[in-house]
Formats: structure tokens, sequence, C-alpha cells
């Protein structure tokens, strides 16, 4: 029986296939995310974030396939069906494979709303450590602030989750926030310029 790949795995993946600080930071932010939520469900947090993780790993390469050139790497890698069916859910729009599982629902809910408490962070003093959903729904609404982010998928994932809009963002900020220093958006950080 074959190993799952591990998180070193998957990093080194990222760190040839994607070049793009800026994308780096939002896939492992994805994953602080996606694995705070495999935490608090009691769920494989290994495994919940290795598809974090590696979600948009052909993003910057092949955008117009996306995400099918990664899938078709990580099958060939060995990484478990759960990993590929939830990368695959969350561009349902394109690969036709709908959100089923909870890791493929936590997985959507998590993408774009990341992004975004991630923005928010980097506009802040304090980056993400007195960061309240209040100022990142507000940030929400205005849809010139982090335009590349869809509100309709954040809106989507927070139906597919099925928690309180407040809730779920304080989820993805406390999974952030655990990982702040990585990530570089705690307010230290901000200060040393990152």
């Amino acid at each position: 029986m074959a190993t799952t790949p591990s998180r070193d795995d998957a990093l080194e993946l990222l760190h040839d296939w994607v070049e793009n600080e800026g994308l780096r930071t939002h896939m492992l932010a994805v994953e602080a995310a996606v694995r705070h939520y495999a935490r608090m469900r009691g769920a494989d947090e290994e495994l919940w974030g290795l598809a974090g993780l590696l979600h948009d790993l052909d993003w910057e390469r092949n955008p117009d396939d996306h995400p099918l050139p990664a899938v078709e790497e990580l099958r060939a890698r060995g990484y478990p069906p759960e990993v590929i069916q939830a990368i695959l859910a969350h561009r349902s729009d394109f690969t036709g494979v709908e959100p089923e599982s909870e890791l493929d629902r936590v997985l959507v809910a998590c993408d774009e709303l990341s992004g975004l408490v991630v923005a928010c962070c980097l506009v802040r003093p304090n980056g993400v450590d007195d960061l309240k959903p209040k100022s990142v729904t507000k940030k929400l609404k205005d849809r010139a602030f982090a335009a590349g982010v869809s509100r309709d998928e954040v809106q989507r994932g927070i139906e597919l989750i099925g928690l309180d809009r407040n809730d779920h963002i304080q989820n993805v900020i406390d999974g952030l926030r655990a990982r702040g220093t990585e990530l570089g958006i705690r307010g230290e950080d901000l200060a040393r310029g990152r």
C-alpha cells in the first residue's frame, strides 16, 4: 500500500509549481483555514490540509484548465482520492464535480474567504491579531476591495458549510491567526514589512 504524500512533499511540489508569492500565501492561508475546520470537526487534519494547500497548484501554469493538470499530477503522485475530489469540487463550474463531502464543502467555503481575510490583514496595523468578523464583512460589501475575490463564491461557501456568516468568518480568522507568523499577517510582521 502506497504512503500518502506528506505536507513536506506537498510544499516541495507547491514551490516547484508556484512562483508567485501572493499565490503561495493564498494556498497556505486556505490550508490553515481548512486545517482549523478539520480540528474543529474531528477530521483528518493532514488529509484536509493537503487539499487546502494544493487546491490552486496549477493556477499560475494553466489558469484556463485549472485544476485538471494539477489533479493529473496529484493522481500520478499517489494523493488520496478525497484530496483529488475536493480540488475538483472547488471549481465545480468548470469540472462539473459538485462538492459532496464535508471536506469538499469546507474547501469551497474557505477558498475565497481566506483571500479576503488575508487582504483585510494587510491593510490593518495589527494584521490578524485583533481582526473581527465585522471588519471582514465591511470589506466583503466593498466590491472594490480585493476585487479578485468572488463575493458570489464566498456566499456559496457560506451556504455550503451551513454556518452563520460571522461564525464562519471567525473560524477562518482563527485558522489564519494560528499560522499568522508563517503567513506574514501578524501586526509585528506587517510593521517589519513582512
